[in-house]
């Protein structure tokens, strides 16, 4: 009997190990990678080897060659981030628990010798775990559910670290931009303000406008002070999400954010395309089915959770007589008198309708995104559209008409000093306009696709540890 058992076991073990998982050569980035190419299309690395990282600096060094555009950082910071390589690496932690899910348990081996008075007693016995055996299938079905939602954080890793880095490099290169203009306008205002106590010394201006003059040289300072903080602030946090230190530091980025496109992205059907292809989505509904086959199973194993089969080899020599053997089983498992296992099962019922309701609420918080994320889109490009179409063309004829004014003496200089004030304004007006636009595209498609920054519930994973037995049911 004991024999026949150990080889039954040995069988079945053999049969489950059929169905185990493997190891794959790039632990799921390839699904990784259609996810985001689809999205964003951009390469994406997981560096393991010396060769992988060499190439990865090449391909950094030859990107910060050139002065750096939107798409360049990006595909700098999916190559050098370390933050994200440290996500990769997690995917390839997850597939360590898919192979170990789908592997059935050893048998335990066990031997005891017992002598006295010249007698003597072996025992042997090979112990197998017939409920782990039976439920090995479902766990490891449900192993790879949550293999498949690992890869897809990992997808929405990337999508939010470029999703990060196009912003971040929007207000550096307005930053720029910003500092150019009022680098100007300082340099008039401190023109203008030297004239005014000049003027003043002469009898010609009187002190008010003396001091508007001081003050607005004073605030353009300041101004341009704060500027250039803000840039410089921009620039560094672009250089930690590209994950440059060192000679990568000095990238060039451009002076002037792009022109604005001819006309704005119709999006008719944006709702639809967000709940068909945001990655936290996704996730949420391999978590609704992984938790759904958890609770399956922790119904069919409610009563039974421990189910232990062990064969018996036993050999006792006495003194007094022929030695003689025994075969036989011990079967090992629980009687639910006190837990008929009602709470387990309440506990994987409550944790899937708690993910239910929680899916449901994200497909509604993801509709309301892609209408709102396009509507900001919209309204920013035509602000930033109205600015370079109506406001500064007609600044333009402003300024050219007082100083044609001005040669003919029509208008004295403070007059000239407020228009140009006021075109000021304007030009800043512009750029934080057309910064806002560029920003708002970025969010447009973080809506659509994912990357945005996690929900204060919505992307939180539940865990179904209390909707399946742990190592199959012990």
């Amino acid at each position: 009997m004991a024999h026949y058992f150990a080889r039954s076991l040995f069988v079945l073990a053999a049969l489950s190990l059929s169905g185990c998982a493997a190891f794959s050569p790039d632990s799921g980035m390839t699904a990784v990678s259609d996810l985001t190419g689809q999205a964003i299309n951009k390469d994406v690395a997981f560096v393991r080897t010396a060769e992988g990282a060499g190439g990865v600096d090449a391909r950094v060094r030859q990107l910060l060659s050139r002065t750096l555009n939107a798409d360049a950082a990006v595909q700098i910071a999916l190559l050098n981030n370390k933050g994200l390589q440290a996500a990769y690496n997690e995917l390839a932690l997850a597939e360590t628990d898919l192979v170990e899910q789908s592997l059935p348990p050893n048998p335990v081996f066990s031997m005891s010798r017992i002598s006295g008075n010249g007698a003597s007693e072996i025992e042997r016995q090979v112990v197998g775990d017939i409920l782990a055996l039976a439920t090995l299938p479902f766990r490891s079905d449900i192993a790879r559910e949550r293999f498949r939602q690992a890869q897809l954080r990992a997808a929405l890793a990337t999508l939010r670290v470029a999703a990060d880095v196009r912003r971040v490099y929007v207000r550096a290169v307005a930053g720029n931009e910003m500092v150019a203009l009022l680098t100007d306008a300082k340099s008039t205002a401190e023109s203008t303000a030297q004239l005014a106590v000049k003027l003043g010394e002469t009898g010609a201006v009187n002190k008010l406008d003396q001091a508007r003059e001081q003050v607005f040289y004073a605030e353009t300072t300041a101004d341009l002070a704060t500027a250039r903080q803000a840039a410089t602030s921009a620039r560094e946090k672009l250089a930690r999400l590209m994950g440059l230190w060192d000679a990568g530091l000095d990238f060039r980025l451009p002076n002037a954010l792009p022109a604005l496109p001819r006309r704005p992205q119709a999006l008719p059907s944006i709702e639809a395309d967000a709940v068909a292809h945001r990655l936290d989505l996704q996730i949420a509904r391999l978590e609704l089915t992984a938790l759904a086959k958890s609770l399956n199973l922790t119904e069919a194993t409610r009563f039974v959770t421990l189910l232990d089969l062990a064969g018996i080899s036993r050999r006792t020599q006495d003194p007094e007589g022929a030695p003689f053997r025994e075969r036989g089983f011990d079967v090992q498992f629980q009687i639910p008198i006190f837990d008929g296992g009602e709470v387990r099962v309440r506990q994987a019922a409550e944790t899937y309708s708690l993910a239910f309701n929680r899916l449901t609420e994200r497909a509604v918080n993801v509709r309301s995104e892609a209408r709102d994320a396009y509507r900001v889109y919209r309204s920013t490009y035509d602000i930033a559209s109205h600015y370079q179409r109506e406001i500064l063309p007609l600044r333009k004829i402003i300024t050219e008409e007082m100083q044609l004014r001005f040669s003919s003496m029509q208008v004295d200089i403070f007059a000239l000093l407020t228009e140009a004030r006021q075109r000021l304004a304007s030009l800043r007006g512009a750029i934080d306009a057309k910064q806002n636009f560029f920003l708002a595209q970025s969010e447009l498609q973080t809506a659509i696709n994912g990357g945005g920054a996690p929900a204060d519930r919505g992307d939180t994973s539940i865990t179904i540890a209390t909707a399946a037995p742990a190592d199959g049911g012990h």
